[in-house]
């Protein structure tokens, strides 16, 4: 993709050489559906990621998703996330990314700060900040709802506007918060949720 630095585009090349295995195929195939189905009809995709806090494993998931439809060309997808209650996006995530490559500046001070996160120089910004689900900053019909963590697929049994609902969860990295695991922790799971994003757009038919 043009405009994407170097050291992004390394890090997606370790991204992509990541290895799916077919129970998480599966757990995917439902949102391969959903976007193929979108883009058969020419209509706009839209796909917001749900979890508890929408702190970390949801941002993870909207950024990679947006960079990957980006990267396979695979045109008008809006990537959103939300949760059931705010909070604030985590720091930790921050760093994970900017270590990844995204050029990431803070818009705004404050408890849960405004993030713009850029996957290459010729992209739109991905806004990132804490927020819930049905928030007016997100898209309220026809979007896919996806459940990233267990808690919030349990506790949100009904999401006003979806067309769809697709439990895809992640283990939290959270648990590594306060140890000296946390980097790894987190890196492992920004390259988990990346490689499994980018199989679900290199599967959508050009």
């Amino acid at each position: 993709m043009t405009g994407m630095n170097p050291k992004l585009t390394k890090y997606i090349n370790e991204v992509l050489s990541l290895k799916i295995s077919e129970e998480r195929k599966a757990v995917l195939q439902p949102l391969i559906d959903f976007i193929e189905q979108k883009k058969r009809n020419h209509e706009s995709i839209s796909i917001n990621f749900i979890c508890t806090h929408n702190s970390r494993r949801s941002h993870l998931a909207q950024i990679w998703a947006q960079t990957a439809s980006a990267y396979f060309k695979i045109s008008n997808v809006n990537c959103y996330s939300g949760g059931t209650e705010t909070t604030a996006l985590f720091p930790k995530v921050v760093e994970t990314l900017t270590e990844a490559g995204f050029h990431i500046w803070k818009l705004s001070e404050s408890e849960n700060p405004v993030y713009a996160v850029k996957y290459s120089e010729n992209a739109l910004p991905v806004i990132g900040f804490s927020k819930k689900y049905d928030d007016s900053f997100n898209t309220d019909t026809g979007f896919a709802a996806i459940m990233t963590c267990s808690q919030a697929d349990e506790g949100c049994p009904f999401i006003s506007g979806a067309e769809k609902r697709i439990p895809v969860t992640f283990e939290d990295p959270k648990v590594s918060d306060g140890t000296p695991e946390q980097s790894r922790v987190y890196r492992e799971k920004s390259l988990q949720i990346g490689a499994e994003m980018f199989y679900v757009f290199s599967r959508i038919n050009h």
